[in-house]
């Protein structure tokens, strides 16, 4: 007898401030229900276990890694992607500051960074190394990440 999983849905997501419809899985996680269902390919698989952090989005203004949010426990959150972003002084930065290499950790450091700046928009140093702790960049652009990091919150490095 072979196992075949039901969609449930359609579900209601709050996506970059749009309400949006999506049929899922109920075990499709939220990276999946965001690439494969709706078409926002910003957030990206790497590990899918919650290490790397390619897939960071914001959930609630918190980044989230989405490899490890089921898509229908996103229901009643503001979920927001690298496409919602339009802009934001981080992004400039990263641009600015070469703050990539390959670029595909990219858009879940800026999702990181971004909900670093919404909750602490003080920051130190310290405070800004730890959130940076969540992401995983392997080309080692972290000198460039810092400085983007930097130079939107004004911190003079130690």
């Amino acid at each position: 007898m072979m196992f075949q999983m039901q969609q449930i849905g359609p579900i209601q997501l709050d996506i970059n401030g749009a309400k949006i419809s999506a049929v899922v899985r109920p075990a499709d996680t939220l990276l999946y229900a965001l690439r494969e269902v709706l078409g926002l390919t910003a957030a990206k698989p790497g590990c899918e276990n919650g290490d790397c952090g390619s897939c960071t989005v914001l959930v609630d203004g918190l980044p989230v890694k989405s490899c490890l949010m089921l898509a229908v426990e996103a229901v009643g959150h503001k979920i927001t992607t690298l496409e919602g972003l339009q802009d934001a002084p981080i992004q400039k930065a990263f641009v600015e500051h070469r703050a990539f290499q390959c670029g595909y950790c990219t858009p879940g450091f800026i999702m990181t960074c971004q909900g670093l700046i919404e909750k602490h928009p003080d920051a130190d140093e310290d405070t800004m190394f730890t959130w940076l702790e969540s992401n995983i960049c392997r080309c080692t652009s972290y000198e460039e990440i810092t400085g983007a990091v930097r130079s939107v919150l004004n911190i003079t490095p130690e």
